[in-house]
């Protein structure tokens, strides 16, 4: 095993097993520190208020470092990201917010805020512009690939990077699963509106975090036992219903979205979860056609791949964003 897995794997285990460390402040913790030189990067919670909206983002890394946006899906938030962001902040600046609606960021009632995926990338654009981020690699999954992509729409030369995990943009990538939600956005009728319900359902949220994994061993009951709850706050399912909605008006962006990608060819890594029924592999190998160097991983896993295959995808990642980011 070269110095780098070796390295990596060692942060892993710290910052997954950081829940039962000594207390930083007490002298064996500090000879432990000492003796293995680790460096344990910190996680900051932080709010700032954007257009109006409360934002909640987690942060950490060198401030000067170069910056990794983290763009959360469905159901979650940057929850998601909390086993990566410590393994990615020896180096990089980590920024990962949660959009209006999920996490720990407001949640203002659906006929007072724009729930669409043009306002979540006007809103973390107005992040990053509060942060005075004006480069950045952009780690997109599920609804971040939209949200993520939107962005690079406004800002094609500030994206240094891509992370593609489960993101789609391109029509290959909307299977079956996406036949109830497109007579949806046919037809925005009341029945049709309710019959997503079932989407924001206990049973659904396990669902995309077990079906398809390696091994359920692996998956900690904690992610739906977070997620579920926000779903249950009063107003949230209108708020999901909106997002299913407008989800629609990404698809004719996909040329848009294509057009970028070939243009500005940024250094792309696809790690995908093959197993994944929402967004299958269908959707990984398009993006060969207009990135063509593309680093591409299909790995044996489902919609969230970090959730099992972290210890496979973080030496990916981080060695990707060395060759690609670093200035060292």
């Amino acid at each position: 095993m070269n110095r780098f897995m070796s390295r990596t794997a060692f942060v892993i285990a710290i910052a997954l097993s950081a829940s039962t460390a000594l207390p930083a402040t007490s002298y064996a913790a500090k000879k432990v520190v000492a003796a293995h030189k680790l460096v344990v990067p910190q996680i900051t919670y932080h709010t700032v208020d954007v257009d109006g909206t409360t934002v909640f983002y987690r942060e950490a890394g060198p401030a000067d470092a170069p910056v990794v946006l983290l763009l959360h899906g469905f159901p979650t938030s940057s929850h998601m990201f909390r086993n990566l962001i410590p393994i990615l902040a020896d180096k990089y600046h980590v920024i990962a917010p949660d959009y209006p609606g999920f996490g720990q960021s407001a949640a203002p009632d659906h006929t007072k805020f724009a729930y669409t995926f043009g306002h979540y990338a006007d809103i973390v654009d107005g992040l990053l512009g509060k942060l005075n981020v004006s480069e950045y690699a952009m780690y997109v999954m599920d609804y971040g690939a939209p949200v993520g992509y939107r962005l690079a729409l406004k800002h094609p030369d500030r994206v240094s990077a891509l992370i593609v995990q489960n993101g789609n943009a391109y029509d290959e990538g909307l299977k079956e699963f996406w036949d109830p939600i497109k007579v949806y956005w046919k037809s925005d009728t009341p029945a049709n509106r309710e019959a997503l319900s079932v989407l924001v359902a206990p049973e659904t949220t396990k669902f995309q975090y077990t079906d398809g994994m390696s091994d359920i061993a692996y998956i900690d009951p904690d992610n739906w036992g977070h997620d579920q709850p926000l779903l249950d706050r009063t107003g949230n399912k209108d708020i999901q219903l909106d997002l299913f909605h407008d989800y629609g008006t990404n698809v004719p962006l996909y040329p848009k979205f294509q057009q970028f990608f070939r243009d500005k060819k940024p250094p792309t890594l696809i790690v995908w979860g093959k197993n994944d029924k929402i967004f299958p592999a269908d959707g990984a190998s398009p993006y060969l056609r207009d990135l063509p160097h593309a680093e591409m991983h299909l790995l044996d896993t489902g919609h969230f791949a970090l959730e099992d295959k972290l210890p496979e995808m973080a030496p990916l990642i981080h060695d990707f964003l060395d060759r690609k980011l670093s200035r060292d």
